[in-house]
């Protein structure tokens, strides 16, 4: 809108430092998993406010104070904001005794005023909670401390300044800093980067595609399979049971300019959302880092579900991995849908139900590939995960339903060391995607297994057996050895007779 272009000087490294400063003012008395909700609506408040700033300067130029033109032109802004309710207005109003409410009342009428885009988006959020920012005294000091920190000119996010790309991955960058501090309570919102861009890379969108994640976070694994496109020609659609997180979600879509993403509230193995008349909506993408082992997840339900996704059987109660397996299948467009989830390592191998339910999905010729990955990538938990890909094509009928092996890959010992947590690395993730694409087989890397081999496993998935990663131990020369120990027992003889010649020189007696 500007006729400037934003400044080329302002890094995304001075951006994300000034936000994640902001934080000091929660950080050591409010835990993470709640301080993120008030710095990120924050965040969002300050970027629809200079953004309607930005615009409005620019307006007052064009049409040289014609106030009907420049109204016409601010109510069609993308977040139009109503009088009184910008950052700025909260801003000057820092010092007031009741601050909080005032920022509650304001995120009110901006969600008001943007009804079709925002509702519900700060619903879950008070400014004026004493559970969370103290008493009065306290929190007006905290609330006052937050306006001036995103007050400050590195913060300043107007679109002649600082290009949408910026601001999007600070919001990235905030969500992955408060992951790193809320530890494992940060499983509820934040799949780590690499492995985001690794499931995006093997579930490759294409241009039209529909992407769809049923445990969607704070929606940056779908930001990811949405840059994998490589086009703004696709749809994103997810779901979160978890009322704060969705809000992120929503939030996380806006500042990446996903406007029209359909991000939905609600339980997805109980109340599925993304519905088109009585049935399940499918899509052409499912990706997904779902909750490890959820308990309790709706297994009374499940027999009687309205949908019959789990007509292969019902998971244990206390473990809803294969409930969201089954659910990503169902959905995934029947001969062209493709899956991508991430497991704990149980997956491949627990019995039972699962064991059942697993075998049908092999027998159906769905399973693609299985990539073991390294521990502790996540904060949530130090345990190595797998890659599951399903592959609706390959059914009967489908493009690659002559293909009924699956490649495994043994991906665990590829990463660089961090201090809290494993990374992967630009070169670990090349190194899986092209194997998965090429279905090469590496030595102590991947293997094709066929169905017989499969099926003499008796359904076990458990990476070891299909790659062999055991490297033998160099054969040892042991006449060798025994001439090196012979060779310094010599040597250290030799040394003694010198080391009496000296103390005896030196008259001491040894």
């Amino acid at each position: 809108m500007s006729n400037s272009a934003p400044n080329s000087s302002v890094t995304q490294q001075r951006i994300n430092q000034a936000a994640w400063s902001a934080c000091d003012t929660f950080r050591g008395v409010v835990d993470a998993t709640q301080y993120k909700d008030y710095v990120l609506v924050m965040l969002f408040l300050k970027y629809i406010s200079d953004i309607w700033l930005d615009h409005k300067e620019q307006y007052e130029r064009d049409f040289a104070g014609d106030q009907r033109k420049i109204d016409v032109r601010l109510s069609r802004e993308r977040f139009p904001l109503p009088e009184g309710a910008s950052f700025y207005d909260l801003y000057a109003q820092r010092s007031a005794d009741d601050i909080g409410d005032r920022i509650n009342i304001a995120l009110d009428k901006i969600e008001d005023k943007n009804r079709a885009k925002l509702d519900g988006v700060f619903r879950n959020i008070d400014f004026n909670s004493e559970a969370n920012l103290g008493q009065v005294k306290e929190r007006n000091r905290r609330l006052k401390h937050l306006l001036e920190d995103f007050h400050k000119p590195e913060l300043d996010l107007r679109p002649s300044r600082v290009t949408e790309d910026i601001i999007g991955e600070t919001y990235i960058y905030l969500i992955s800093r408060f992951a790193s501090d809320a530890g494992k309570k940060a499983g509820e919102f934040y799949t780590p980067r690499s492995v985001s861009m690794l499931l995006a890379k093997l579930a490759a969108p294409t241009s039209g595609d529909t992407i769809f994640d049923p445990s969607c976070g704070s929606g940056s694994l779908l930001i990811e399979a949405a840059r994998e496109v490589g086009s703004n020609n696709y749809q994103l659609f997810g779901q979160e049971v978890n009322g704060a997180t969705w809000a992120l979600a929503r939030m996380n879509m806006f500042m990446h300019a996903n406007d029209a993403a359909f991000i939905e509230w609600g339980n997805t193995l109980t109340a599925p959302t993304h519905v088109v008349g009585d049935r399940l909506r499918t899509f052409d993408v499912v990706v997904a880092n779902p909750p490890f082992s959820l308990d309790k997840w709706g297994a009374d339900e499940a027999a009687s579900d309205q949908h019959g996704r789990f007509w292969r059987g019902i998971p244990p109660k206390s473990k809803g991995d294969y409930a969201f397996i089954t659910h990503m299948v169902e959905v995934a467009k029947p001969l062209t849908g493709r899956v991508a989830v991430i497991v704990p390592h149980g997956v491949l191998f627990r019995g039972g139900a699962e064991g059942r339910i697993r075998k049908a999905l092999i027998d159906e010729n769905l399973l693609d590939a299985v990539i073991g990955l390294p521990a502790n990538l996540f904060a949530t938990t130090g345990i190595p995960v797998a890659i599951l890909i399903f592959d609706r094509s390959r059914e009967h009928s489908g493009t690659n339903s002559d293909r009924d092996d699956v490649l495994f890959i043994d991906a665990s010992r590829e990463f660089t060391p961090a201090k809290s947590q494993n990374l992967l690395d630009a070169g670990h993730l090349e190194r899986v995607v092209q194997t998965y694409r090429s279905r090469d087989e590496v030595e102590r890397y991947s293997h094709r297994a066929s169905r017989a081999e499969i099926t003499e496993n008796e359904y076990n998935l458990n990476i070891p057996r299909y790659v062999d990663t055991f490297e033998a131990e160099p054969e040892v020369d042991i006449a060798a050895v025994q001439r090196e120990i012979e060779q310094v027992e010599a040597e250290l003889a030799e040394v003694r007779v010198r080391m009496a010649g000296y103390l005896k020189e030196l008259g001491i007696d040894g």
